[in-house]
């Protein structure tokens, strides 16, 4: 009997150079491919890769998919309407021009099993809106939370931490980042929340004494005004 040897050049002996960041092109994919225009396969590819596995959604604003495209929020709006028309993804919009735009892949081109598709219950909405609230509050960030920050707060909050314990980690952390900028560090601002998540594991293996966190509030807005009378 003949051995079985893979050769180099064999496909079984290819292997993936990134072990994340990447999608499943399958015939999803390629149908895609042959009903979108270009540019509205471009948004499908994005969306693709950014949308949740578990589930095929991705909340996203127009403004948020005009910067990562390069586009205009018109020519957004035109592509949106082209997948939903085209029924690749179902389109929940949003209230208004800062709200976000809910996609949900329809299984003809979800390569995934989706392990639910029930809506969010209410507790992880309100999770939500309380980080992404005190996020753009903050005073140091980048402004409003994108669609990658807000699927790190949902990861937050299926692995139960409190939410007191991560708006703790955000006052914590933006009064080091202020800190830093009163004293010669770079001044960009926080743009992601994976920022927080070294201080949520530092406040869970050393809480915070009680009061600390109002402490934290306080010095937060001493540090701004500082920092903004310094800077205008």
């Amino acid at each position: 009997m003949k051995e079985n040897i893979l050769t180099p050049n064999s496909e079984s002996s290819i292997r993936i150079k990134e072990p994340a960041g990447w999608f499943v092109a399958g015939s999803g994919f390629q149908r895609a491919l042959v009903v979108l225009s270009d540019g509205a396969f471009k948004l499908f590819a994005y969306l693709s890769l950014h949308a949740d596995r578990r589930t095929g959604r991705l909340e996203a604003t127009h403004k948020e998919l005009a910067a990562a495209l390069n586009k205009s929020k018109r020519v957004i709006g035109a592509y949106v309407a082209e997948i939903e028309a085209k029924k690749v993804c179902g389109i929940r919009s949003g209230k208004n021009q800062f709200t976000a735009t809910v996609f949900e892949f329809s299984d003809l081109y979800w390569p995934y099993h989706r392990l639910s598709s029930h809506p969010e219950s209410p507790e992880a909405g309100a999770y939500v809106e309380t980080v992404r609230e005190c996020f753009e509050g903050l005073g140091c960030t980048s402004g409003k939370l994108g669609a990658a920050g807000i699927e790190t707060v949902r990861r937050l909050q299926r692995r139960a931490i409190p939410i007191k314990l991560v708006l703790d980690a955000m006052l914590l952390g933006a009064c080091r980042k202020v800190d830093s900028w009163l004293n010669g560090g770079p001044s960009d601002p926080i743009r992601s929340m994976s920022y927080f998540e070294s201080l949520i594991a530092e406040i869970q293996a050393t809480p915070l004494p009680a009061g600390y966190p109002e402490h934290l509030r306080n010095q937060l807005q001493r540090l701004l005004t500082k920092w903004r009378s310094e800077n205008n």
